[in-house]
Formats: C-alpha cells, sequence, structure tokens
C-alpha cells in the first residue's frame, strides 16, 4: 500500500529545518546547507551531480532511501524557487538545471496559476493552486501502487502534518544549531498525531530517526 511519506528531511539540534532569508543565492536559507552535510558525501547525492563515486555506509542507506520508490512529490512554493508573487514569465525552471532529481510527476503548490512545466528525465511540474488536498489526491492518482514524497520546505511539511496526512518521517537530526530559521516542530504534538520513533541510526554526521504512525 501507498504511503505519504517525508524523507531526508534535515534538521538542526534546536530543531530548525531551514536557515532564515533565503534567496536565489541561499535556497536553504543562511548557513542551511550545514545541515546537509550528511547528504553531500553520498553516494545518492553524488549521482544526482552526475558522479559515480561518494561514500557508503549509515548517510548512504538513508539517502537512497529517501529518493526510493516514490511516483510522484508535492513541493511548496519555496522549494521551487525564490519567487514569490505572480509570476512574471516562465524563465524560473527550479533550482536543479534542466534535469531536476525527482524524475517523476512533481506538484509545487502556489496561489498563483501556471502551465505545466516537462523538465529532462521525466520530471514535470505541475502548479496547484487549490491547496494541499487538491495536490496530495493529484499526486496520489499519479503515484499508483508507489509513495508520494512531501519534500518541503518546511511551511509544507508542517501543513501536511498538521491535516494528519502523513504516515511516515525521516529526519536527519545534524550537529548544527542555527539560533534562528524555520522551526519544524513549534506547535506540533507528534504524539497527538499517533506518531512514534520506530528506527533510528547515528552517523558521524546525523542522526536519522523515523517516525510512523
Amino acid at each position: 500500500m501507498s504511503k505519504v511519506r517525508v524523507a531526508g528531511f534535515s534538521v538542526s539540534v534546536d530543531g530548525f529545518g531551514a536557515g532564515p532569508e533565503q534567496s536565489l543565492n541561499d535556497p536553504l536559507g543562511k548557513r542551511g546547507p550545514e545541515m546537509f552535510q550528511w547528504f553531500f558525501h553520498t553516494r545518492t547525492f553524488r549521482a544526482m551531480m552526475g558522479k559515480d563515486d561518494g561514500s557508503t555506509g549509515i548517510d548512504e542507506d538513508y539517502a537512497s532511501r529517501a529518493m526510493a520508490n516514490f511516483g510522484a512529490f508535492i513541493l511548496g512554493r519555496n522549494m521551487f524557487g525564490p519567487i514569490r508573487g505572480e509570476w512574471p514569465d516562465d524563465a524560473w525552471k527550479g533550482w536543479w538545471g534542466p534535469n531536476p532529481p525527482y524524475h517523476a510527476p512533481t506538484y509545487v503548490l502556489t496561489h498563483y496559476p501556471r502551465e505545466p512545466l516537462v523538465m529532462e528525465g521525466g520530471t514535470t511540474f505541475h502548479f496547484v493552486t487549490g491547496g494541499i488536498h487538491q495536490a496530495l489526491d493529484q499526486a496520489k492518482a499519479a503515484a499508483g501502487d508507489k509513495d508520494v514524497k512531501i519534500g518541503g520546505g518546511v511551511a509544507t511539511v508542517r501543513q501536511y502534518l498538521q491535516a494528519g496526512l502523513i504516515d511516515e518521517l525521516h529526519f536527519a537530526v545534524s550537529p548544527v544549531v542555527l539560533g534562528k530559521g524555520e522551526a519544524m516542530f513549534a506547535g506540533i504534538d507528534l504524539p497527538a498525531l499517533d506518531f512514534r520513533v520506530t528506527e533510528h541510526a547515528a552517523s558521524e554526521k546525523a542522526t536519522h530517526i523515523v517516525l510512523a504512525k
């Protein structure tokens, strides 16, 4: 049975899932990349960069799982790019270049309509103006028997959590203290949402924690 999952989502020790002041130069916010050091050295990430090297071990195990068995993805507007408000044109095509890492239908939450954007490698961005439930319905239909990944950012994951629509969460807690940014857990009662820790493992660069219902 297909699931709705969050996977490979990095957070700081003090609970931030992104740094402050996201911009074209800082897509993860100020100091945001510090939370992803566990990911950048893995074979999975290096393959995304067109490389055939990278590390194996605990981080790679979780990195590969974080991109496996997904038939569709859902992203918040900020995960797609730094543009706010109306789309000025169709020039912005995401952070990732002509071949994004999704390779599946990808649904972007936005208040502003835009025609679907077909990219290389099987990724098509669909811009959904009807809210989180509409995006999830479309993603589930596209995914078939595979899972749907809520790819972020923080606000999007929080919306789906608060609506009770996520089945499984994998957080990579990095040994970084940001002090400010986008708080992942503020005001969210995970036990009340029926989540419990089902798995945990630590590497030198992160502690991986899986929660499920």
